[in-house]
């Protein structure tokens, strides 16, 4: 219990920030504005944004920021610059850019009338987001529709990408009034620390300024992820956000430049396109409305964590009453090993429900998504109650065969099936799993907790299997495809990344635990 109370209590020791991420005393200068909410997404044409809702979601961003941008006017969002008008905030315009020349001119035709209708409220107009970086749209094209646009309105006009695609690309800076640049530390090739972020964007920042000496720049873009996986270094999380926003809004002030944070409500929606990580950007969460960050209240990664300490606590207990139990029915002496595996098993297991159902609760997206994290979990939380029984049974881990194979009723328990089937379903969705990071890594999350909370009792329980027998060619294959698996991702995702390190331990350690896998010998 001590070690579960120790660790929990580390997990959730809050940061200090000189500067508040939201400081009541002086608000943002601007934030990423989408209005979806409650399931609704832009992917699907006929959504509809209420207006009612982005009333209330202003009313709400006008306490802590000057302006909103915004990126397009379909599902609705032209009503967006009215309401910012309403409750006093000032809007960056976007204008959504494609390969779609109809939708194009819709768009261009709709933003100008807004410019003439809200002179007051509508500080810019953004010609295009990335539409270079998505390859939509050549850069004449694009250079060509920013004159259009220029000659239409009164407001300065800019274009917004990735600060890479402004230095290969000058036509597009003699096209602007100012220059709009996404800086954007994790998602960087290479990507950065959140320790190193707000220099980083600084570094950024003065590159661009050197190319391009005579425009303004404004950073158009710029934030950190609170969930999802790791890229090298780079790691989401409730403390690493808050740290970063509040280091490049104090060097923003420090050095008088100009930012907009991505973004004011975390998008769910964008997790179908970036994985889970696209959906946590937000200051805001998206359900709720709250502040991730209340200012004066102290910033960690388990707001919860007595919750997820105590839940822990309680299953190390369940698992170690299971093994006393199993041992008041069928009264023997097992070894002490078996004991050690029992107790380490319920550690970690403790330390472990709390991260792993965190996870789920990000991670899981759509039905899909909650029944294989649903179902992992499950798994997670079975085998250490189940292999705690199987040790002071004196039995071992069984086959897939033993759960798939011919039924024989003498040799088949509803434990020893519970057992089967917690080890089929760890195997099915571990490859799976290992496999997405062998052929689609880029957005996948590393199921480190509930895996491990699954496969080390399996592998404990595998040194009560006797030698003998055949290797089940079932089990063989699963192994050599974890194994493989890990090596591959290991390399691939790099030596920084712990989430992936640990991931692939867990890979190979249930490689091993499948590997020593022996069908029980018929009678002859």
């Amino acid at each position: 219990m001590g070690a579960i109370a120790a660790v929990w209590w580390w997990l959730a020791t809050p940061i200090t920030l000189a500067r508040a991420p939201i400081d009541p005393n002086a608000k943002l200068q601007c934030v990423s504005y989408a209005p979806f909410r409650n399931g609704q997404t832009p992917l699907i044409p006929s959504t509809q944004i209420d207006p009612v809702l982005v009333e209330q979601d202003l009313a709400q961003l006008a306490k802590v920021t000057d302006c909103i941008r915004t990126y397009s006017i379909e599902n609705g969002q032209d009503i967006i610059a009215g309401i910012a008008k309403k409750v006093g905030l000032k809007v960056i315009q976007g204008i959504w850019l494609s390969s779609n020349r109809f939708k194009n001119l819709n768009q261009i035709s709709t933003v100008v009338r807004l410019t003439r209708e809200y002179p007051d409220t509508i500080t810019a107009v953004v010609v295009g987001n990335e539409v270079l970086l998505r390859g939509e749209m050549t850069v004449n094209d694009l250079a060509a529709i920013i004159r259009s646009v220029k000659s239409q309105v009164a407001v300065p006009v800019t274009y917004a990408d990735v600060w890479e695609y402004w230095l290969k690309n000058r036509e597009i800076y003699d096209a602007v009034d100012f220059i709009t640049i996404h800086i954007l530390p994790y998602w960087e090739d290479f990507p950065i620390r959140a320790k190193f972020a707000a220099a980083h964007v600084d570094s950024i920042r003065q590159q661009v300024a050197l190319a391009y000496p005579n425009k303004e720049i404004l950073i158009g873009e710029t934030g950190w992820p609170s969930e999802g996986r790791m890229r090298e270094g780079a790691l989401p999380s409730r403390t690493n956000q808050a740290r970063v926003v509040s280091e490049i809004l104090s060097l923003a002030k420090q050095e008088n430049f100009r930012v907009n944070l991505i973004e004011a409500y975390d998008q769910p929606w964008k997790r179908q396109l970036e994985g889970t990580v696209g959906g946590y950007w937000g200051l805001f969460d998206s359900v709720r409305r709250a502040l991730k960050y209340p200012p004066g209240e102290p910033i960690s990664n388990f707001p919860f964590w007595k919750w997820q300490m105590g839940a822990g606590m309680a299953l190390s207990v369940l698992i170690f009453a299971v093994a006393v139990l199993t041992l008041r029915r069928r009264p023997w002496t097992p070894r002490p090993a078996a004991w050690i595996a029992v107790g380490l098993s319920a550690t970690m297991a403790g330390i472990l429900l709390g991260v792993a159902a965190d996870k789920m609760f990000y991670e899981s997206y759509g039905v899909g998504g909650w029944v294989q994290w649903g179902a992992l979990l499950a798994a997670g939380i079975a085998s250490p109650l189940l292999c705690a029984n199987a040790l002071m049974s004196g039995r071992s881990l069984p086959t897939f065969l033993d759960l798939l194979g011919p039924r024989d009723d003498k040799q088949r328990s509803v434990t020893m099936y519970l057992l089967g089937l917690a080890l089929v379903v760890s195997a099915v969705i571990g490859s799976e799993t290992a496999l997405g990071f062998v052929f689609d890594p880029r957005y996948r999350d590393f199921p480190f907790a509930a895996l491990t909370m699954a496969v080390v009792p399996f592998a404990f329980l595998t040194l009560n299997r006797p030698q003998g027998g055949q290797r089940p060619i079932a089990e063989a294959v699963f192994a050599g495809l974890l194994l493989i698996s890990a090596i591959f991702t290991g390399f691939n995702e790099g030596k920084d990344n712990w989430q992936s390190l640990w991931t692939c331990v867990i890979y190979a350690l249930f490689a091993l635990t499948l590997w020593r896998a022996r069908a029980a010998q018929s009678p002859k």
